[in-house]
């Protein structure tokens, strides 16, 4: 797989304009999500392997009892490119807390 081309400061604070809760972390984006228990936190994480194998792009995932922290960057490429921006958009769609 060819490598992606890493997105410009300026295009990327302007796709993390439209995705809620994404903050920039040096060279990844990163959401904490939110959910009753522990049961639901890993409910969600279970929903984000299908869009994650579709794409072949795999976030970091760390679940603390009812939080998961979804870390994303393409790591091949050395930074932010727009799979990361776009994963971003389907892990939203999955459904997660805020």
């Amino acid at each position: 797989m060819a490598k992606q081309p890493l997105l410009s400061d300026i295009d990327i604070q302007r796709r993390l304009g439209a995705l809620p809760g994404w903050t920039r972390r040096g060279d990844a984006i990163t959401k904490v999500f939110t959910f009753r228990g522990f049961p639901e936190a890993v409910a969600f994480v279970d929903t984000l392997v299908a869009p994650a194998e579709q794409m072949n792009h795999h976030p970091d995932i760390d679940v603390r009892y009812n939080k998961v922290i979804i870390t994303l960057s393409t790591h091949d490429s050395g930074g932010l490119t727009l799979n990361d921006l776009s994963l971003a958009e389907k892990i939203d769609a999955a459904g997660g807390g805020a």
